[in-house]
């Protein structure tokens, strides 16, 4: 794969050399989406089986939840090198997903029907719940552990031209899984349909960790890698990133106290905030819409499908033709500030036509600068910070405040639903949410560079 033209190389916007890292890095990410879209549509059919009430309620334990498995985490991390605690993140995934449908298929085989049917348990109905919150919060650890672990294998520029290939193959798995799920779920109704699906994403997670074995060892023998002159010693002030057999070190509450004392990690912290607010907030409003343009469950299915496959779609275009030249021509602070543009922007444009064609582009095009402009960018933020800062920190971002972020924005909706609020008002309320949020971008790629400099 070394022996690409210069000319392929040039479109790819990669270096001699650098083409073999991304691609074991890109189906890494394949095989993490691909796992966790397979159990999304599960999640999602489980925690609506309640009701929207129920729904909230489950935003709120997510966010509690969220908390202890961040401080254990970084209880983990603290004892383990970056080589061994990935794969038992991962392998943790697939115990759990074991455990799920194991209890699943024999709660069907005793007569159990599934949770939201007329055969329903008590067992299915706490296993739907519990599945919910807790790959609520997985699903965030295991995009914030692959994305830690590629600011640990390139430095800052590699970040900017590697990540919206890497995020391609993300991307592709996304699309895979979700197509993959729809597809066996169109087949059957079988009681034993949500236990496949977890047994087919544990399978998937247990090839990501196969992968990244392989990408650790090639990416600490490169040059063209940061593991392969990175410090014996993790932490060690200047390096770049932690040897491979190196630990992280420290107390399991490093990484609430380094968020806490940092302005820097505080507003990457802020800017997740703002970002699942407005996430909540159309999540709950594309709901609406869904319930007042479809009458069956069939057809909410549908419109549910057709809005993911849509906003795939629109993530794999603008990753392909549009993120790397956006980075490298706009800097990272105004690219993360697209975001926010976009979503003051759609809410606008919805409030004078709240139609359902209008909420599926604006939610396609949101979700696709999201995960393709977005999320690039941010994860640029880390490659700045310290390896033990940035593996126990990045939790704590990506996964509390991010919850903290739903319970806010699920919140917000309730009161407005309460108070009998038009969709215009929600438009004008994240307004100056969105000013702010374009400030913060603009300060977080300024700071960034000023770390790089330094």
């Amino acid at each position: 794969m070394e022996g690409l033209p210069n000319r392929i190389l040039r479109v790819l916007n990669m270096k001699s050399g650098e083409f073999g890292l991304a691609v074991l890095s890109a189906l890494f990410f394949f095989l993490v989406l691909c796992g966790y879209f397979f159990l999304r549509p599960v999640r999602e059919a489980m925690g609506v089986a309640g009701g929207m009430g129920d729904l909230r309620w489950l935003f709120a334990i997510t966010s509690v939840a969220s908390l202890g498995a961040v401080l254990a985490f970084g209880g983990v991390v603290a004892r383990t090198n970056r080589r061994r605690f990935i794969p038992v993140a991962y392998l943790f995934v697939i115990t759990c997903l074991i455990g799920f449908a194991t209890l699943l298929i024999l709660d069907a085989r005793a007569g159990g029907g599934l949770i939201g049917t007329d055969a329903e348990t008590g067992l299915s109905r706490g296993i739907g719940y519990t599945f919910y919150v807790w790959l609520s919060v997985i699903n965030l650890f295991s995009t914030s552990v692959f994305w830690a672990f590629m600011v640990d294998v390139f430095d800052v520029d590699q970040g900017k031209r590697m990540f919206p290939f890497i995020g391609i193959g993300g991307t592709l798995g996304a699309l895979a899984g979700g197509g993959g799920a729809s597809l066996i779920s169109g087949l059957t109704d079988s009681p034993y349909l949500p236990a496949g699906l977890m047994l087919i994403g544990a399978g998937c997670f247990g090839l990501a960790i196969a992968v990244m074995l392989i990408l650790d060892g090639t990416a600490g023998r490169s040059k063209l890698s940061r593991l392969e002159t990175a410090p014996t010693a993790a932490g060690a002030e200047g390096g770049n990133g932690s040897a491979s057999g190196a630990r992280i070190g420290g107390a399991f509450w490093d990484g609430a106290r380094a968020v806490a004392t940092s302005p820097y990690l505080l507003g990457v912290g802020l800017w997740v905030v703002f970002m699942a607010v407005s996430n909540t907030l159309i999540y709950f409003t594309q709901a609406n819409v869904i319930l007042e343009a479809t009458d069956t469950f069939s057809q909410r299915v549908g419109s549910f499908a057709n809005f993911d496959f849509l906003a795939q779609a629109a993530t794999l275009f603008t990753q392909i033709f549009v993120t790397t030249h956006v980075i490298r021509k706009l800097g990272v602070g105004w690219t993360l500030a697209i975001l926010p543009l976009v979503t003051v922007l759609g809410f606008a444009v919805l409030a004078m036509w709240p139609l359902y064609g209008v909420m599926l582009i604006f939610q396609a095009v949101h979700r696709a600068t999201r995960y393709a402009v977005s999320r690039p960018s941010r994860e640029t933020l880390f490659s700045v910070v310290a390896p033990a800062e940035k593996y126990k920190a990045k939790p704590i971002v990506d996964v509390f405040l991010y919850r903290g972020g739903d319970l806010a924005g699920a919140g917000i909706d309730g009161l407005f639903a309460m108070l009998g609020l038009a969709l215009a008002w929600v438009a004008m309320s994240t307004a100056p949410l969105a000013g702010m949020w374009i400030v913060l971008s603009v300060a977080l790629g300024r700071a960034q560079a000023r770390r790089v400099a330094s």
